[in-house]
């Protein structure tokens, strides 16, 4: 007898845990994609990136010559002047790294410039996201961005459209690719 009743205890404990949630997934990329904002961000930082690593590369082929002229000069260079063309070199070698962590390192003006221009976007994402939860009642809403793998997501559950219709925009299916 005791038996049975836990055995009805244990399937309705399961049946209401399973019925007390609401999943959803939303695909973040997809949603960015839509924002003009968003596009013209990633364009500024791209630009931007793309310019340091032109100054770091430029910084670099200077290093290049400063080595081979002194590769060139080496045997005609007493122990004194060859210490000091090697210390430039490691010198400039030493600046040129520490403008790249400079520029791209962690908390680098890059990281800063994508804080300051992507961060309000995705707050305004978030917001929107939070929003339509309580909105639909949902308990979870997950990403499907390129960190989350499904196996499966039944397409139903996808609120990604909804989210972009809640931030006033209008849908494309074209850009889900």
């Amino acid at each position: 007898m005791k038996k049975i009743i836990l055995a009805i205890a244990f399937v309705v404990v399961t049946v209401s845990a399973t019925f007390a949630q609401n999943f959803a997934y939303v695909n973040s990329e997809y949603i960015l994609k839509h924002i003009p904002e968003y596009a013209s961000a990633q364009k500024q930082l791209d630009d931007l990136s793309q310019k340091w690593q032109q100054d770091v590369d430029q910084q670099y082929a200077e290093i290049e010559k400063l080595y081979k002229a002194y590769q060139n000069d080496q045997v005609l260079l007493n122990e004194d002047m060859r210490r000091r063309r090697e210390d430039e070199i490691v010198k400039k070698e030493k600046d040129v790294k520490d403008y790249q962590k400079q520029k791209f390192g962690f908390e680098g003006e890059l990281f800063k410039q994508r804080e300051k221009l992507v961060q309000p976007i995705q707050q305004r994402v978030s917001k929107a996201i939070q929003d339509l939860a309580q909105a639909q009642s949902l308990d979870i809403i997950l990403d499907r961005g390129q960190e989350v793998t499904f196996l499966y997501a039944n397409p139903k559950l996808d609120k990604s459209n909804d989210v972009i219709i809640k931030l006033g925009l209008k849908p494309n299916p074209a850009l889900a690719n």
